[in-house]
């Protein structure tokens, strides 16, 4: 009877230090998922520098197709090259497949490769905002997360003057402009095939149809920002 009081008993201590054990372990396993949640944010509010040392300065943005959007900015005076890619995801080296598919928070991305002696940062906003509706979740006919409107910026100085843009486009629309402002972080160059489309394949459909009229709607506007 003594032993069967004591296993009980013995039984009965082991379960208390479990559950007390078990409850020390979640307390210090949120505040270390707490602790790693907040270095996540802090890490994606720094944004990253893209740095060269040729003279030249990158900048990214995103308003529908890429192919379009590639095309409007290599023909602005000042710009050196333009790369098609994806950015503003959570994964890493993405295809076209996935981005299209909605399955890693991209949306298809340009680098523009520009000298900042002959155009600035804040004249690419300006033929960023001015080559597109922002008021739109993409570009007719493309919709959606993929073609989604985004200015990506790598330090305070282009964050402010692509708010201050914003702010001052927004007075032009009575519907939201929902142009996003974040900060930049990787770009992935597309697929070899994707670069120069528009120029490559000029009697795709696609390019007929929508990217040869957009790309000459922004020629007609800013006929004072292009190449020679």
């Amino acid at each position: 009877m003594n032993r069967l009081k004591y296993k009980s008993k013995t039984k009965f201590m082991k379960l208390i230090f479990s559950s007390l054990f078990l409850g020390i372990s979640l307390l210090f396993g949120c505040k270390e998922s707490q602790n790693e949640a907040a270095t996540a944010e802090v890490i994606l509010k720094d944004p990253v520098q893209s740095v060269r040392n040729d003279g030249l300065q990158n900048a990214y943005f995103a308003s529908g197709c890429f192919w379009c959007v590639e095309a409007i900015f290599e023909s602005v005076s000042g710009v050196e090259e333009v790369v098609s890619g994806y950015s503003g995801g959570t994964v890493s080296h993405p295809t076209y497949r996935q981005v299209a598919n909605k399955v890693t928070g991209h949306a298809e991305t340009v680098e523009v490769q520009y000298d900042p002696n002959k155009v600035s940062f804040e004249t690419l906003v300006k033929v960023f905002y001015g080559s597109q509706d922002p008021t739109t979740y993409g570009q007719s006919p493309d919709f959606g997360e993929p073609y989604r409107s985004v200015i990506f910026y790598q330090n305070n100085t282009e964050k402010q003057i692509a708010e201050n843009f914003k702010a001052e486009v927004q007075k032009g629309y009575s519907k939201k402009v929902v142009t996003e402002i974040i900060p930049f972080r990787k770009f992935w160059p597309a697929e070899d095939y994707h670069q120069n489309y528009e120029k490559l394949n000029p009697n795709n459909p696609y390019v007929q149809r929508v990217s040869i009229p957009r790309l000459n709607r922004f020629k007609d506007k800013f006929p004072h920002l292009l190449k020679n």
